[in-house]
């Protein structure tokens, strides 16, 4: 039995929900453990594209899938996220998706006050999704949040709206200069959310031991990347949440002993989207190439995104806070038009040389990269299925990555469908 966590390595958008879906292959169990729905998983299987925000990956392996207790829900989106698996002949039934009773529950009050921060903020916004991730988090932190186990409670529901609402009204108008949210209307609203979703909501830290007791294996499915971790990325350009490995046993209520690896998904060049800084930005021809090729569009907000070259540096600072045990190479196929590419391996900052992430954005900003120049493999390798047919010098970018980080690689994605992967050793141990 093997329980693994995939998260990843750099400021999201790396393809985790490729690498789930296909690993859920060997998962009995797959579990989300962070984050909201401002996070989109995109997988084509049979050519046919599925896009979820908040039900896991392996729901299309149709593996039970869990929503663990640190994630934020909006229960509309999920209600119609399950509407649309089943339009698609996915069953999304309580026996297939469990929903933790400590989840927190998304309000519409949590999605004007993004909206109205960000407005306010003008030009120093943070480039939020707007859909109330952040607003729901800091209420979790101020205890004045709203959880699953009240939601379908109607007594414990009002009680909650009761204390909250005036104050958030008070907020909305006076600070934010905003609509208010009218309390009828969100109990009625919200009650008829209840009823739909309270079949689903459960003790899932039971649900979770209960299963690895059994012998069976689970896969932890994390949101975004390390870079946008609340605590250890690019503050204040991040997510409201942990996105580290060690948040999978917060985020889903199980032990670290229950985690026997955490593989890594690293794009083979590197994306961002929203504010903040990106030393290995590309502002020319290239990356312009490399943002067409790769459709570096985003599959929650479709936001145009950011792209440039592989950086190490962002990589190895990955490679630390989550304890990675294995590396996913995604989009190497996107590379293969490129006479030459190029690799960061470390930054210059006020003329010297650094291989650490600053904390102070300011310097972050400043730091300039110092590159390796590799050849491009000038070769379409979207057909290729095993690793020995794979061109010399891509092999060669390959081994440069595992050289540099210290981690092998186990899969290499060379395309977006499912069965356009390289397999090199599965997570999963038997």
């Amino acid at each position: 039995m093997t329980n693994i966590a995939i998260v990843g390595t750099q400021w999201g958008d790396e393809g985790k929900g490729k690498i789930v879906d296909l690993l859920a292959a060997e998962a009995d169990v797959v579990v989300r453990f962070q984050g909201g729905n401002n996070a989109g998983h995109t997988m084509v299987v049979d050519g046919e594209q599925f896009i979820s925000h908040l039900i896991p990956s392996g729901i299309l392996q149709q593996k039970t899938c869990v929503i663990g207790n640190g994630v934020v829900v909006d229960p509309q989106v999920l209600i119609e996220e399950i509407d649309y698996l089943s339009t698609k002949g996915i069953a999304v039934g309580p026996e297939k998706l469990l929903i933790s009773d400590r989840a927190h529950v998304i309000m519409p009050y949590h999605k004007l006050v993004d909206h109205g921060r960000e407005k306010m903020k003008g030009d120093k916004k943070i480039g939020t999704t707007g859909r109330g991730i952040g607003p729901c988090y800091e209420d979790k932190a101020t205890r004045r949040g709203v959880r699953f186990v009240d939601l379908i409670d109607p007594a414990s529901f009002a009680e909650r709206l009761d204390a909250i609402v005036p104050e958030k009204n008070f907020y909305l108008e006076k600070f934010l200069d905003t609509d208010t949210v009218d309390l009828e209307a969100i109990k009625t609203q919200y009650t008829e959310y209840a009823n739909r979703l309270a079949p689903y909501v459960t003790n899932v830290s039971i649900a979770l031991q209960e299963t690895a007791r059994a012998g069976k294996q689970i896969l932890f499915e994390g949101a975004q990347g390390t870079h946008l971790d609340i605590d250890h990325g690019t503050y204040p350009f991040v997510t409201s949440s942990n996105t580290a490995s060690g948040n999978a046993c917060c985020g889903s209520g199980v032990g670290p002993k229950d985690i026997h690896g955490v593989i890594g998904i690293v794009k083979a060049y590197t994306t961002r989207v929203g504010a903040g800084p990106f030393p290995s930005e590309l502002f020319d021809e290239i990356g312009d190439h490399i943002q067409q090729t790769g459709a570096e569009f985003g599959a929650t907000t479709g936001r145009r995104r950011r792209c440039g070259w592989l950086d190490t540096v962002i990589l190895n600072n990955a490679v630390r806070l989550n304890s990675l045990t294995g590396l996913a190479i995604t989009k190497l196929d996107v590379l293969g038009e490129l006479d030459e590419l190029k690799i960061c391996t470390a930054y210059e900052l006020d003329g010297e040389q650094i291989v650490e992430v600053p904390a102070n954005l300011n310097h972050l900003a400043a730091c300039k990269p110092i590159y390796e120049t590799l050849p491009g493999w000038r070769q379409d390798i979207r057909g290729i299925r095993h690793f020995d047919d794979l061109p010399d010098l891509a092999r060669q970018y390959l081994a440069r990555i595992e050289t540099l980080t210290g981690v092998n690689i186990q899969i290499v994605s060379v395309g977006p469908g499912r069965d356009e992967t390289i397999v090199l050793e599965s997570p999963f141990k038997s």
